[in-house]
């Protein structure tokens, strides 16, 4: 990447390569959010799966994380991150490709569903930890805060756009053909990341590969450190309650308020807003309250609004409740954005795939729990009794953070080893 491509008026979006990176990663996403509501809507709508059934088709979506997190990193290390990227991509895409094609065949069963989804969560992982370790490659340390932003504006927009195309299909088409655009878009996305010519070295060769000890490798280093230790257990709690949140959110929307795929879609479509508020000021946050300081603050100011979903009713109340959403989801990115430069400017070259994958480990292995959590307090307690315990729950995430250095920190460190966080 050139000094003058960083320095013109676009930013990191006047290099051609990340601008690649910047439409994939569009693509991808928008196929994403399109999946995050359709395969929810296929089984409600399609299967009538009931409470237990949805959340345990979260627990699917997510249990890649649990099933392939450690090891993931490991693998991803000793390979290009590009090829990774665009592999996965591609198989992600004939997966979801498979949900329509049963359907029309007559032979989509929550089964089936189960599977795909298992499927598709176990790829994304290895994408996910692929896309977090090629960044520094491509715009260099220096730039981090920068790429992740745009990045995550991207996203953000997507999130708007992914379910508010997603609710209107699934009411025009049905929830299993809306899956088809979720797969198109995931192809299109690893067609465009195949056109990124800066290619990241070779990686190293660091001797005979030996799974166990690549792994234990990560694991010292994300464990060694206060600050990363806080953002994981952090991060742990908070997945796991926003997984029940989100595990009966679809449940209550339909079967409670009435809103209907394209009502439920707008509501989601509000959320991406807030995301896309977050991704555009978080790194004026991050410099004005400090890099480590808004990751404790962000989920104590902008959790306790989701509280307000579990008491709405038909009407006005709705939009207030949407609103409390789009806030959780502003302080989420503002949080992400802010955890994820302070993750790879910390981790060394080569264990950039290892620290990924051990925070993304430790942090997501309590969502798969959180489905089928969510579920169950769902059969319990109702839709609305769980929404409530999960926006308390989100707001405890703040705890570690705030006992841990990151109380006062507001710059983050070079160095590539854990060492003390500066104040």
């Amino acid at each position: 990447m050139t000094r003058s491509a960083i320095s013109s008026r676009l930013g990191l979006l006047g290099d051609r390569d990340f601008r690649r990176l910047f439409a994939a990663t569009a693509l991808g996403q928008l196929g994403d959010r399109i999946a995050f509501l359709a395969l929810p809507l296929v089984a409600i709508t399609a299967l009538h799966a009931d409470e237990f059934q949805v959340g345990l088709l979260t627990t699917m979506t997510t249990a890649g994380s649990l099933l392939v997190g450690l090891p993931a990193g490991a693998w991803v290390d000793r390979m290009r991150k590009q090829s990774v990227m665009i592999s996965t991509d591609l198989a992600r895409a004939l997966v979801l490709l498979t949900l329509p094609l049963a359907w029309w065949a007559d032979l989509l069963t929550i089964g089936w569903l189960y599977t795909a989804a298992l499927a598709h969560g176990v790829l994304t992982v290895f994408f996910d930890v692929a896309h977090v370790s090629y960044l520094p490659h491509l715009v260099g340390r220096g730039n981090l805060l920068e790429g992740n932003s745009k990045l995550s504006a991207i996203r953000s927009v997507t999130s708007i756009g992914g379910p508010g195309l997603a609710g209107p299909m699934a009411g025009w088409v049905g929830a299993p053909a809306t899956v088809l655009a979720s797969s198109v878009g995931m192809a299109l996305s690893g067609v465009l990341a195949l056109g990124i010519r800066g290619r990241e070295p070779e990686p190293a060769p660091g001797g005979r590969p030996r799974l166990g000890r690549d792994i234990r490798e990560g694991l010292s280093f994300v464990l060694g450190h206060p600050g990363l230790r806080a953002i994981m257990l952090g991060d742990a709690i908070f997945n796991l309650f926003l997984i029940v949140y989100q595990a009966m959110l679809l449940v209550f929307l339909d079967r409670e308020i009435g809103l209907g795929p394209f009502g439920i879609g707008v509501v989601l479509s509000g959320m991406g807003c807030g995301a896309l508020v977050g991704a555009l000021v978080a790194a004026r946050v991050s410099r004005w309250v400090g890099q480590g300081r808004v990751i404790w603050l962000a989920p104590l100011v902008t959790c306790p609004p989701t509280a307000v979903m579990a008491v709405a009713r038909p009407g006005w109340s709705v939009c207030l409740a949407g609103v409390g959403l789009a806030a959780l989801s502003l302080g989420g990115v503002v949080r992400v954005i802010a955890q994820s430069s302070f993750q790879q400017a910390l981790a060394p070259d080569r264990l950039l795939g290892r620290v990924s994958a051990t925070a993304r480990f430790v942090s997501w292995g309590g969502i798969p729990l959180g489905g089928v959590l969510g579920g169950t307090l769902g059969s319990v307690f109702g839709a609305a009794g769980t929404l409530s315990i999960g926006a308390a729950g989100m707001t405890l995430s703040a705890v570690p953070a705030f006992l841990s250095p990151l109380r006062t920190t507001r710059t983050v460190p070079k160095e590539e080893a854990a060492v003390p966080l500066s104040r």
